[in-house]
C-alpha cells in the first residue's frame, strides 16, 4: 500500500509540471582493459570490465527552485567474478532565495580547496552566500548512506576492513555503506583579490560516528591560483589536527604547482608540481590523513598520507576533437611507516616513477572515447627494486543520451 501511495505522489507531482520543463537523459560508461600490479601470474586475472547506466532528470520549478535525481547501476568484471551495484548518485534539491543565496539539499558533489582532503558525493545540506565580490559556503555532510565504493574512505584500520571487504547482497547493510562520518565544513571564496589572485579557504571538521574507533580531524585549508603572462601558478596547504583515542596531533600538506602554456601553433602546455604530506616526525607531527583517499598516479593510485610526488605533464589539443596528454610521477615515502602500499619493501624512501600516456577523443558532443596505458617502474626507486613492474592499459567510452 505505501508503495503505491508513494508511486501516485510521484505522478501527481509530474502532472503538475509542464513536460515542456522536464529534462532529462541517460549516460552509458563502459570501461574495457588488462592490468597488473606484481601479484599473480594468471592472465585471466588482469582482464576488467566497468559498465554503468546512468538515468537523470531535471525539474525546474518557477525561477527560484530545481530538483536534479540521477542514479546509476554498475557492473564489473574483476577477478573472474561480476558483481552488480546500485547506487544513487547526484540528487539535488536547489531554493534560491534572490540572486545572492543557495540552498541546496541532498547528494551533491563537493571538494576542498586543496582537492586533497575531502572530494566525492555527499549526502548533506550546503547554503551559499555572496557577501560582495566573495562567497561564503557553509556544509554539513553524513557519509554513512554513501556506497563505500565510490566515497573510499580509508582514514583508520577499521576503515580499510570495511573497504575491502566485498559487497554481499546476503549482508548488504554491513558491506555496502561507507565508513560513518560527519563533516561539516565552512568555505571562503574570492575570484579575484586584487584583480590578480583567485582564493579559497576552508575549515573542516570531520567526526566518527563508527562505533569501534574515534579518530576525528579538523583541517585549515587554502588555495590561491595566480596567471603570469604564459603562466599559472598555484599554491595550496593545509594545517590538520588529529584526535585519536584521546591524543592530539598535528599534520600538514602542501602542493606547489605551474602551468606553462607553450607558444606552438597548437593549444599545448606545460604543468609542473610537487605535492608533499607530513609523515610521523616525533610525537608531535604525526602523517596527515584525509578524509577520502584521492589516488595518487594512475596505476599506483597511493593514498595522500606520508608521501611526496613530482609530477610533469603534458598536455596537446591537436585537432578540436583530439587532446593527449603524458604524465611521469615520482613518488617518494615520507617515513618508513605511514606509506602502505606497491612496492612492499621498505628498505629506502623512494618508491618508483610512473608514466602514464591518455588519448581523448570527442567524436560528437555525445560521444567520447579515451585511450590510455602507462607502466610504475619500482626498479627507479630503493625502496623495493626487485618488485614486478606494474602496469595497466584501459579503453573507456562515453555516450550520453539527450
Amino acid at each position: 500500500m505505501k508503495h503505491k501511495l508513494y508511486s501516485l505522489f510521484l505522478l501527481l507531482i509530474l502532472i503538475c509540471i509542464p513536460l515542456s520543463a522536464l529534462d532529462n537523459g541517460l549516460i552509458l560508461n563502459t570501461t574495457a582493459g588488462i592490468e597488473h600490479y606484481g601479484l599473480g601470474n594468471n592472465i585471466m586475472d588482469n582482464f576488467l570490465f566497468l559498465g554503468s547506466l546512468t538515468p537523470w532528470l531535471f525539474v525546474p520549478f518557477g525561477d527560484n527552485a530545481e530538483l536534479y535525481v540521477s542514479a546509476g547501476i554498475t557492473g564489473d568484471f574483476i577477478n573472474r567474478k561480476w558483481m552488480l551495484v546500485p547506487e544513487l548518485l547526484r540528487t539535488t534539491l536547489g531554493l534560491r532565495f534572490g540572486s545572492s543565496s543557495e540552498i541546496t539539499i541532498g547528494r551533491m558533489q563537493y571538494q576542498d580547496p586543496p582537492g586533497f582532503i575531502a572530494s566525492g558525493l555527499f549526502d548533506g545540506v550546503r547554503y551559499t552566500q555572496d557577501i560582495g565580490v566573495s562567497t561564503i559556503g557553509i556544509s554539513g555532510f553524513y557519509t554513512g548512506f554513501l556506497y563505500k565504493g565510490n566515497i573510499n574512505i580509508t582514514m583508520t584500520e577499521a576503515d580499510d576492513i570495511r573497504h575491502i571487504e566485498k559487497l554481499d547482497y546476503s549482508d548488504f547493510f554491513n558491506t555496502y555503506f561507507a565508513s560513518r562520518r560527519v563533516i561539516a565544513a565552512l568555505d571562503w571564496e574570492h575570484p579575484g583579490l586584487g584583480e590578480l589572485v583567485r582564493l579559497r579557504a576552508a575549515v573542516i571538521g570531520q567526526f566518527d560516528f563508527n562505533s569501534e574507533t574515534n579518530f576525528n580531524t579538523q583541517y585549515l585549508a587554502v588555495k590561491a591560483i595566480a596567471p603570469f603572462g604564459n603562466f599559472i601558478f598555484d599554491v595550496a596547504g593545509s594545517l590538520g589536527l588529529k584526535q585519536d583515542e584521546g591524543d592530539f596531533q598535528l599534520s600538514f600538506a602542501g602542493e606547489a604547482g605551474a602551468n606553462i602554456f607553450l607558444p606552438t601553433p597548437f593549444q599545448d602546455s606545460l604543468r609542473v608540481s610537487a605535492a608533499y604530506s607530513s609523515g610521523v616526525l616525533g610525537d608531535t607531527i604525526t602523517a596527515f590523513v584525509p578524509i577520502t583517499t584521492i589516488p595518487q598516479g594512475n596505476i599506483l593510485k597511493a593514498k595522500f598520507s606520508g608521501l611526496s610526488v613530482v609530477n610533469v605533464g603534458y598536455t596537446a589539443r591537436f585537432f578540436p576533437n583530439l587532446s593527449v596528454s603524458i604524465i611521469s610521477s615520482y613518488f617518494i615515502a615520507n617515513d618508513m611507516g605511514s606509506y602502505w602500499g606497491a612496492p612492499y619493501g621498505r628498505a629506502g624512501y623512494f618508491l618508483g616513477n610512473e608514466f602514464y600516456a591518455q588519448a581523448i577523443w570527442s567524436l560528437f558532443s555525445d560521444l567520447q572515447l579515451r585511450a590510455g596505458g602507462g607502466v610504475f617502474l619500482p626498479r627507479l626507486g630503493n625502496a623495493d627494486p626487485t618488485y614486478p613492474v606494474m602496469w595497466k592499459a584501459e579503453l573507456n567510452l562515453v555516450f550520453s543520451v539527450f
